[in-house]
């Protein structure tokens, strides 16, 4: 077993001597930015003639997949693809830089395969500790990607409130979090990774629709009875904060339930218990196939960051960090805060 990893290790080693090289040359040019997310997202383009169907075996989105396309075609100076309406083809210049980027993406691969082989030992499972809304509509995305890019990690995932979130990075019962909102706890860091947006929902009813026809103001939510998610929420949360910014105080609303679930919720709208407030991601089918009415809050402060938190004062594992980093390129995060 050990000769066969020092093989590998040899033969690996003579690869990245040859790719090295070659961008050398090229940093010698003045390439000095590129880096293996956008070569790894043009190689994908060059195999499927499609940005659509490269995003989708990434698991990106495809703005970030062009986004990576894009400046590398910036950072080289050429034009990689001939693009048109049905597919994209490579360009001279574009055939030239796959025979190099597959090798690299490849090299990427097998340096992976390599280390997670013979340093199995050192995967640990990660504790993922995530409230309602990116448990159920954000992390899908990321646990395909991760498990595509790490077949052998595991991952343990628990859908709490998102005070509980916080509760459990500070106290360091989880590694990693996913909150709707901010709490100041000591060490806890977040990083905001997606935009949400709040929307205040009602049944598909005549009232409603005449409501949503004539006018964009809500100060008619006082009379109607209000279904909220359970204390402790980040969405009751931040839609409590923007009634607020709206002179719309929470003892003014008629709350009739707080429920946990916001299955329950939604349904018990559709079924005329009352309205309710929900993320936007919520409600995406029950909207578009008639069942649930959506009305923006007209303010300012309608949406809302979904964070990722971590504590910094310990020391990630390196499966925890590679989750970190999938975060990261599938939502196309930039900075922290």
């Amino acid at each position: 077993m050990c000769g066969r990893a020092s093989e590998n290790s040899v033969w690996i080693a003579a690869e990245v001597r040859i790719v090295t090289r070659w961008l050398a040359g090229e940093k010698a040019k003045g390439y000095i930015r590129m880096n293996l997310k956008q070569l790894e997202a043009f190689v994908e383009v060059a195999q499927s003639g499609s940005f659509s169907k490269a995003a989708r075996r990434l698991y990106l989105t495809q703005p970030t997949v062009s986004a990576h396309v894009l400046s590398l075609e910036k950072e080289l100076d050429v034009r990689l693809f001939v693009r048109n309406t049905k597919e994209v083809g490579l360009t001279e210049e574009g055939q030239r830089l796959f025979f190099h980027a597959k090798q690299m993406v490849d090299l990427e691969k097998k340096i992976e395969e390599e280390f997670g082989q013979w340093r199995g030992e050192e995967k640990q499972c990660v504790a993922i500790a995530a409230s309602t809304v990116p448990a159920q509509y954000l992390l899908p995305p990321l646990l395909a990607r991760f498990n595509m890019k790490y077949p052998g990690e595991q991952l343990k995932i628990t859908e709490m409130d998102s005070s509980q979130v916080v509760e459990q990075i500070a106290e360091r019962r989880a590694d990693i979090g996913f909150t709707g909102t901010v709490l100041e706890k000591k060490h806890c860091k977040y990083l905001p990774f997606y935009g949400d947006e709040m929307v205040i929902i009602t049944p598909n009813t005549e009232k409603y629709r005449s409501i949503k026809n004539t006018s964009k103001d809500i100060s008619w939510i006082r009379k109607e009875h209000m279904i909220l998610r359970e204390e402790g929420s980040g969405t009751r949360k931040e839609a409590e904060k923007q009634f607020r910014s709206l002179g719309i105080m929470p003892e003014e609303l008629n709350v009739v339930a707080s429920i946990g679930n916001q299955e329950t919720i939604k349904k018990s709208v559709i079924q005329g218990l009352g309205i309710s407030v929900i993320s936007s991601l919520a409600v995406r089918e029950e909207t578009e196939s008639g069942k649930i009415l959506a009305f923006p809050i007209p303010s300012e402060r309608a949406g809302r960051d979904i964070n990722v938190v971590y504590n910094r004062n310990c020391q990630l594992s390196r499966s925890a960090k590679r989750f970190l980093k999938t975060v990261k390129e599938v939502y196309r995060v930039k900075g922290e805060k």
